[in-house]
């Protein structure tokens, strides 16, 4: 067998050792499902990030910022008019079009002086992070915004005894399609082609007449748009927007980014999915391991593929 089909079944493998020790097989069936789409909001939050890492070899440890403030335009959007699925199509769109532009900022007032610094640029995106954060705060305080999904959305899709909240089943379908659409735009494209040729030797690909620098501005407000929608999936899912959210879920979205290995899409998503399905079957079977479950999962991926399950250019 291939030595990257093992990384690619690894999901399957954590859903078969774990389904003997869940005595209901509709317990099982919830947990897994639920992880999944808890993995998909994962995915779309971490994929800006292996897309600025892997690629552009930034460290943007402002990721999480991106996060929050996409958070907060969604809430911001929804708050006017609540409780349509149009409207909450359009806060997803304000999520998106605010990370975009404060990514373009972002990039050009702190990431554009540090490339190839990288201790310069974990101090100044750390630094960006909390500025926005404050600013969070500073327009919309430090108290959490509810913030619900439309009413269509907060019931449940029920098979037999398997139930399973419709938000989770919309928010897995978004994030496969973001997964199918960034694979397409990387693999399939000839702008991907140009960045992934970017990167592999940029002095050549310049020497052709493209501006690479402009075409990795744009993939960091792609990072930073993907961030934000995430983030507002993810307030959706939590019924609300706090400006501290970011922070939290920088490290988990970092874990997802090495265990899956940088830059790859394919990693990305299996490392998603193996944190959320890793997080909730020890919620369920050992609650007090699932405070360190993704910390252990990570040091074992590593100690297995110290570069990742799926780095890019893995063969």
């Amino acid at each position: 067998m291939r030595r990257d089909v093992w990384p690619a079944l690894a999901p399957l493998i954590v859903m078969a050792l774990a389904a003997p020790f869940i005595n209901s097989s509709s317990t099982f069936a919830t947990l897994t499902l639920a992880s999944l789409a808890m993995g998909g909001m994962l995915f779309i939050m971490a994929s800006g990030l292996t897309l600025a890492f892997g690629l552009m070899d930034v460290l943007n440890f402002g990721h999480g910022a991106f996060i929050a403030l996409g958070a907060f335009a969604a809430t911001a959007v929804y708050a006017a008019h609540p409780g349509g699925l149009g409207v909450f199509a359009l806060a997803l769109l304000a999520a998106v079009v605010v990370g975009a532009v404060a990514g373009l900022a972002f990039e050009k007032l702190l990431v554009a002086p540090v490339y190839g610094k990288h201790l310069e640029q974990i101090l100044v995106t750390l630094g960006g992070s909390i500025v926005i954060e404050q600013l969070l705060i500073s327009v919309f305080g430090s108290q959490p915004l509810d913030l619900q999904p439309p009413e269509i959305l907060r019931g449940a899709i029920t098979w037999g005894t398997v139930s399973v909240e419709t938000f989770r089943l919309v928010a897995l379908g978004l994030g496969l399609l973001v997964f199918a659409k960034l694979q397409w735009l990387l693999s399939y494209t000839r702008v991907g082609l140009l960045i992934r040729a970017g990167v592999e030797n940029r002095e050549m690909v310049e020497a052709l007449g493209y501006r690479i620098d402009r075409l990795f501005v744009a993939v960091f407000m792609g990072a930073c748009a993907l961030a934000a929608f995430g983030g507002a999936l993810w307030g959706f899912f939590q019924n609300q927007a706090r400006a501290g959210m970011g922070g939290e879920l920088l490290v988990l979205v970092f874990i997802v980014v090495i265990i899956g290995g940088l830059g790859s899409i394919p990693g990305c998503w299996i490392g998603a999915t193996l944190v959320a399905l890793i997080a909730n079957y020890a919620g369920f079977l050992a609650p007090k391991f699932a405070l360190v479950s993704n910390i252990a999962l990570m040091v074992a991926v590593l100690l297995w593929r110290p570069r990742g399950l799926l780095p890019l250019g893995a063969k």
